[in-house]
């Protein structure tokens, strides 16, 4: 999936006495970005580094476009974490999980299907 975006995408690492989190962002044309693949490191969650690097992103883009997007599984883990950082539903692709991954992928117990796109306005 990550070869699919990466080359119209601006790559993030954030780091602090080693790598902490990484992302991707890419521009999907109309003032329009997408938060793709954000991931902190197993040992440095819930440690407010996802947080840190969502809003530096954020104030990076805030005059490049209207809106930011990004896409998450429909996970007890997730969804709150994009809505503390001021995210908002916007839709639904349904069967994303299953359509373009060979395996399936499992978060908090139960298999993901749908993507959750979530927006914030810039």
């Amino acid at each position: 999936m990550i070869d699919r975006y990466l080359g119209r995408g601006d790559m993030f690492i954030l780091e602090a006495a080693g790598v902490k989190g990484v992302c991707v962002v890419t521009d999907e044309g109309g003032g329009a970005f997408e938060i793709k693949n954000i991931a902190v490191a197993p040992g440095e969650q819930g440690k407010g580094y996802g947080k840190k690097l969502v809003r530096h992103i954020l104030h990076l883009y805030k005059d490049r476009g209207t809106v930011m997007y990004v896409g998450t599984g429909d996970s007890p883990l997730t969804l709150p974490f994009y809505e503390a950082c001021g995210f908002e539903k916007s839709h639904q692709i349904d069967n994303f999980f299953i359509d373009n991954y060979a395996e399936p992928i499992f978060e908090a117990g139960r298999q993901l299907r749908h993507m959750i796109v979530l927006k914030k306005n810039l």
